[in-house]
């Protein structure tokens, strides 16, 4: 039987103070694979913080929180930081391009850390492109593509080293309705492919198109 791609059991995290801040309330989740879940809430929720901790950016107080059936919290920071570079992708509002780096540079840039032969990176970078449509802009500067341009390199830098998980942060939130529909569609796409997808979003259209959503409120997720 296949492991779950995400699973939170009780999973705590809190800020210092004084006094500590609770920011995230024993949180139950499993995401199977393949699943497209939408994590929804106002600001101020704790959707970044739940973001952060799936993501191996921060680690939990308490809990457990595997991944991919991985127990993260048994792992030393070199271990995790290679476990996120291949087992998750992540794409934020803000592209976070190289703005005078070539697209093709932008997408190997994922792969600098995860053991991929330099040689072999312009050729897997390619390929990913040509998945977002995008192979026609892989010698354009960063800082030449427009804003729907620029999040499809930023899900191809996202996708090139194959990851069970792709991590969405608002990825529509700087575009405007044309290109942001365009973008929802792929990673529709994509899920349709077997891409296990997890979508943080404060948008109600958004979150409906995942097959389902919880609701993340005063560090609580329901």
């Amino acid at each position: 039987m296949t492991a779950p791609v995400v699973e939170f059991a009780g999973v705590t995290r809190f800020y210092p103070g004084p006094p500590p801040v609770r920011a995230l309330h024993e949180a139950d989740l499993v995401v199977g694979a393949g699943e497209y879940v939408a994590v929804t809430g106002p600001s101020g929720s704790g959707k970044s913080t739940f973001l952060n901790v799936v993501g191996l950016l921060d680690r939990p107080d308490g809990g457990v929180y595997r991944l991919d059936g991985i127990d993260t919290a048994t792992l030393p920071e070199r271990d995790r930081t290679a476990l996120r570079g291949r087992r998750i992708g992540f794409v934020f509002q803000s592209f976070h391009l190289l703005r005078h780096r070539s697209v093709v540079e932008n997408v190997t840039t994922a792969m600098i850390y995860t053991g991929v032969n330099r040689r072999a990176r312009a050729g897997l970078a390619l390929e990913t492109l040509d998945r977002v449509g995008l192979t026609h802009r892989a010698q354009a500067r960063a800082g030449h593509l427009s804003g729907g341009e620029s999040q499809r390199v930023a899900i191809a830098r996202a996708l090139v080293n194959r990851p069970s998980l792709l991590l969405c942060d608002e990825p529509t939130g700087n575009l405007d309705s044309t290109n942001a529909a365009a973008v929802l569609t792929l990673i529709d796409e994509l899920n349709a492919g077997g891409l296990t997808i997890l979508m943080v979003t404060h948008d109600r259209t958004v979150a409906d198109r995942a097959h389902r959503s919880v609701l993340m409120k005063d560090g609580v997720l329901s």
